[in-house]
C-alpha cells in the first residue's frame, strides 16, 4: 500500500508555470506506476499524465501533451508534474494516484489517491 500527499498547487496568470509534486510513502513505491488525474468542477476526473514505474514510458493526453511533463525520483519517492503554458481550462483540482499493475495509461488501474491540490490560472 502507499500514502499520497500533492503539493505545489496555486493560483497563476495564463501562460504561466507550476511544478506539482506528490509525496509517497510505503515500501512499494519503485513498483507503481504513477499518475496525475484532474477535475474540474462538474466535469469527470481525467487522466492527466502517467508514467510507468521507471520512468522510461509516460503517457499524456492530448490537451496537456507538449505542455506537461511528468517525472519520477524513486530514491526519495516523489512524482513531478511539471505544467508549462497554462491555460484556464487547466483550472481544477489535481490528484496525484498509483497504479499497482504497472498500467500507467488506464484510468481504471489506479487504485490509490491523495487529497487533491487546487490549480487555477486566471485568464
Amino acid at each position: 500500500q502507499v500514502q499520497l500527499v500533492e503539493s505545489g498547487g496555486g493560483l497563476v496568470q495564463a501562460g504561466g508555470s507550476l511544478r506539482l509534486s506528490c509525496a509517497a510513502s510505503g515500501r512499494t513505491f519503485s513498483s507503481y506506476a504513477m499518475g496525475w488525474f484532474r477535475q474540474a468542477p462538474g466535469k469527470e476526473r481525467e487522466l492527466v499524465a502517467g508514467i510507468s514505474w521507471s520512468g522510461s514510458s509516460t503517457y499524456y493526453v492530448d490537451s496537456v501533451k507538449g505542455r506537461f511533463t511528468i517525472s519520477r525520483d524513486n530514491v526519495k519517492k516523489l512524482v513531478y508534474l511539471q505544467m508549462n503554458s497554462l491555460k484556464a481550462e487547466d483550472t481544477a483540482v489535481y490528484y496525484c494516484a498509483a497504479d499497482p499493475t504497472g498500467r500507467y495509461n488506464l484510468r481504471i488501474s489506479y487504485d490509490y489517491w491523495g487529497q487533491g491540490t487546487q490549480v487555477t490560472v486566471s485568464s
